[in-house]
């Protein structure tokens, strides 16, 4: 899953997002979702979310 849907996310859940530092690389950063940012039911750039380590960053990759 490509991490675009809000209904797919979910704390507690593996994905991979992308800093707002990393946009222009696209690195992508492994976490744990701790709250879901985005409002919105759908985000075409990947739905925002704060991971358990604090890091806040957009969805690329849902991975477990």
């Amino acid at each position: 899953m490509n991490g675009q849907v809000r209904a797919d996310i979910r704390p507690g859940l593996e994905v991979d997002i992308v800093l707002k530092q990393d946009q222009a690389t696209g690195k992508l950063t492994h976490g744990t979702v701790k709250d879901i940012l985005t409002n919105s039911p759908r985000h075409p750039h990947g739905i925002k979310v704060r991971l358990a380590d604090g890091q806040v960053g957009r969805v690329k990759k849902i991975t477990g």
